[in-house]
């Protein structure tokens, strides 16, 4: 019989809800459907053993899935990290038993005992797919929408790349990413800004399978959800294909991928029509089966009624493991012809195959910092923004894989690369990125650019916008991916804009986040030092907090240390002119300026203060402890601390006898100077209150704005 014919006569073409009844003798069944079951089964169990998670899901989609991973996809289990393999998302992570079944059988390093674990402590199966724990795993997924934007990053990654390095008969970058995406997934407003973006772009190697099942947490989708998603996707410029009630025809479903990577143009959407819980007698299509095991009872009726052995669990016939095994000799074979075709690439264009290769490694090159200017007090105030602009302009030609861009901003953010390309659907090779109005995107698939390798991504917003973007941003930490955010207009110093603008508490939130360096240097040679940190940093994201206002540009020949302690997050800037200071003066950014003239003032009462830049706590709080004693001696108990932000968190530094100066409210609509006159961002009021902690150095418990007038 042909093979599409007995496909949907097992599986029923119209995707059927109830399975056809089966032989219980598993060797007489077709491998196909063996396989498929295999999926589906140890997805229940696993759900069930641990009492938590999501069965439904991979029970609907497992045909989907064989698909993809025995058909369709270009892998290597033995090297999950093989360059050009094909890139899988999957953005509903909460089905991730979906994918450890698949990886587990094609032969990654997931072995069973883990997905018995699964959702335990320290095993590769953890609740949603992670990056770093599991193999086979190419991002973290879990919060909707985030996925299918890190796919569109790998989508960029790779068209860029491609661009830049294939040359005729020398295709050393050619594959795909493949993203399965929910109900959920597109409902989030993030998806409009991936999708938008990706269809702008002509994506032509992204391909998005839409498992349109009906049913969320609350019930049917028809509760909240009645979007025509095939027109809207079709009017973001994508190739869009319907196969309906097929989620279970497996020859239907290689038809609609084939179609999809044989266009080029444009990205792709496939949406299937699933049945979630496929097969199980009382919670097949119920929001039951979404977030819950499916209960012993259940899973015993759900496999007789497969034709499974019912009290079996964790069953994988050998058949299965040998059929999806094969994909380890297909993985080997597609890496060894990729290999011949590095070979061959290397003596044909040797030059370009030593970049290829250092992208990908992602080293930085001798000499990579040669050109960063250092900055001259005659130079004249200037904002970190600017420096910051001029560091990137020395960093372009040296570092051709540093590519990105700014939330429309870029005029105003200064992060336009020099003397390259836009990125854009007709030239992929450039390095500038016009993101849009779209932050979370522009977030997301910087962290799916660094994700996929071979470039390192920036990307550069004003700080208070950090709003959208901060859901991935903090998927950027936990998946330790070096993004560098270029972030500007600081703080209330932004002046006229007013309090939307004026981020508050911002910092704090940040500082908060765990692997996230936030970084605010006071000047232009402190901006030249933290854009070292951040591309030496490769396991987590990098913020450049950045001023609008000018700043002054320290002289560091009037006993001031070097621009270089920003290396160790804080430094002792200023040091005091006896053996021991009666205050320490801590500070980040532009109030570091106004600490220098506090200590010059206190000088002329007797007081003998140091000053402290703290621009980046985390590297600091890294530092030995003798390093940091040494910056912030432990009986020098007398210690201010101003920033123009929320003063939470600074306890940690100044201790219970020392105060804080901060903005603990909102901004306000007004030149930057007269904000920071109303505020108490003041030399005169940091003298003020330094006079008072070394006076009587029990800490003042009332709030700042009491101390002087509006």
């Amino acid at each position: 019989m042909d093979r599409t014919v007995e496909t949907r006569r097992r599986y029923g073409r119209e995707g059927k809800a109830e399975p056809r009844n089966r032989p219980r003798d598993l060797s007489t069944w077709p491998i196909e459907d063996l396989c498929v079951t295999t999926m589906r089964t140890l997805a229940m169990d696993a759900v069930q053993k641990a009492d938590s998670g999501h069965p439904g899901t991979p029970m609907a989609l497992a045909p989907l899935a064989f698909v993809l991973w025995d058909r369709i996809m270009r892998y290597d289990p033995r090297d999950p990290d093989w360059f050009d393999r094909d890139r899988f998302v999957l953005s509903a992570g909460h089905a991730c038993m979906l994918q450890y079944a698949a990886l587990h059988l094609t032969g990654y390093d997931l072995a069973l005992d883990e997905i018995r674990r699964f959702r335990q402590w320290d095993s590769k199966a953890p609740g949603h797919p992670e990056v770093e724990r599991t193999p086979g795993v190419e991002t973290t997924t879990g919060p909707l929408g985030q996925g299918i934007m890190n796919s569109v990053g790998m989508a960029i990654a790779e068209a860029h790349l491609a661009a830049v390095f294939n040359r005729p008969g020398h295709e050393v970058v050619d594959h795909r990413t493949f993203a399965i995406c929910s109900d959920g997934d597109l409902m989030e407003g993030a998806s409009h800004e991936a999708a938008s973006l990706a269809g702008h772009l002509k994506l032509g190697k992204l391909v998005w399978i839409y498992d349109n099942n009906h049913i969320t947490i609350e019930g049917d989708t028809a509760l909240a959800y009645s979007d025509d998603v095939a027109r809207r996707f079709e009017a973001y410029g994508w190739h869009v294909q319907d196969v309906g009630e097929r989620a279970n025809d497996l020859d239907a479903l290689t038809e609609a991928l084939n179609t999809a990577c044989d266009e080029t143009e444009r990205p792709s959407l496939i949406i299937v029509r699933s049945h979630i819980a496929w097969g199980a007698p009382e919670k097949q299509d119920t929001a039951a089966a979404h977030g819950s095991p499916l209960g012993e009872d259940e899973v015993r009726a759900t496999k007789r009624r497969y034709g499974w052995p019912e009290n079996e669990t964790f069953l994988v016939p050998p058949g299965v493991r040998e059929h999806m095994g094969r994909a380890v000799e297909r993985g080997r074979a597609l890496h060894a012809a990729w290999d011949e075709k590095m070979a061959a690439f290397r003596q044909a264009h040797p030059e370009l195959a030593a970049r290829f290769e250092a992208a990908r490694i992602g080293d930085l090159p001798e000499g990579w910092d040669r050109d960063i200017p250092t900055f001259s007090a005659e130079e004249g105030p200037m904002a970190t923004r600017a420096a910051s602009g001029k560091v990137m302009e020395a960093l372009a030609p040296r570092l051709p894989w540093l590519i990105g861009g700014a939330a429309d901003l870029a005029g105003s953010t200064k992060t336009l690369l020099p003397d390259t390309k836009d990125f854009e659907a007709p030239s992929p090779g450039g390095r500038n990125f016009h993101w849009g109005i779209r932050e979370h995107g522009m977030a997301a698939a910087s962290t799916g650019m660094a994700l996929h390798g071979g470039v390192r991504p920036f990307a550069s917003t004003f700080f208070i916008f950090t709003d959208y973007a901060r859901p991935a941003i903090r998927l950027a930490a936990l998946t330790r991916q070096p993004v560098v955010y270029v972030l500007t207009h600081d703080s209330i110093g932004l002046g006229e804009d007013g309090p939307t603008h004026q981020p508050v508490e911002h910092l704090a939130s940040f500082r908060a986040m765990p692997n996230v360096y936030v970084m605010r240097p006071a000047d232009a040679n402190e901006v030249a030092f933290a854009w070292r940190v951040a591309l030496e940093r490769r396991d987590g994201p990098t913020l450049l907090v950045l001023s609008r206002q000018k700043l002054r540009v320290l002289d560091r020949r009037d006993g001031l240390a070097s621009a270089e302690g920003v290396r160790r997050g804080g430094y002792v800037l200023a040091a005091e002119r006896g053996e021991r200071p009666d205050l320490i003066l801590l500070a980040s950014g532009s109030e570091v300026e106004i600490a220098l003239q506090a200590r010059e003032r206190l000088k002329q009462d007797g007081i003998d203060a140091r000053v402290v830049s703290l621009a980046c706590w985390e590297l600091f709080r890294a530092q030995p402890a003798s390093y940091r004693e040494q910056v912030l001696p432990p009986d020098v108990k007398a210690r201010l601390a101003v920033e123009a932000a929320s003063p939470f968190g600074w306890e940690a530094w100044v201790g219970d006898a020392g105060a804080v100066i901060g903005v603990d409210r909102f901004g306000a609509s007004a030149p930057w100077k007269e904000i920071y006159e109303h505020y108490g961002l003041t030399a005169e009021h940091v003298v003020r209150r330094g006079r008072s902690l070394v006076s009587s150095p029990v800490r003042d418990e009332r709030p700042y704005e009491e101390e002087h007038h509006e």
